[in-house]
């Protein structure tokens, strides 16, 4: 679900992963945590399935961070983004058939 969250767009968690990860397992009758869902974001980075970074108005727009960020509090300024690699594309095309054709 959280590699789902990301495989769009540079998502952060504060903003869209975590509340939407929540209401997805809601509707499931399962409950987490926002912590899970930092675990999971780790997990993907340890894989390559997935990056973070940080993002900003001015070039360069996107910075690659080495590994995974501390992320034990909310952002307040949401500057720490997550987005899909090419190996999480091919997991998602493999495992669940959706069309990623815009990512390659």
């Amino acid at each position: 679900m959280v590699l789902r969250e990301i495989s769009d767009d540079y998502e952060n968690v504060d903003q869209i992963i975590f509340p939407n990860a929540f209401e997805g397992c809601a509707k499931r009758g399962v409950k987490i945590e926002r912590s899970r869902v930092v675990e999971a974001l780790a997990g993907l980075i340890e894989d390559g399935l997935a990056k973070a970074y940080v993002l900003s108005r001015m070039k360069p727009y996107s910075t690659e961070l080495p590994g995974m960020p501390n992320l034990e509090i909310v952002e307040e300024h949401f500057k720490t983004y997550f987005y899909i690699t090419k190996k999480g594309v091919d997991l998602l095309r493999a495992y669940v058939g959706l069309p990623f054709d815009d990512l390659d």
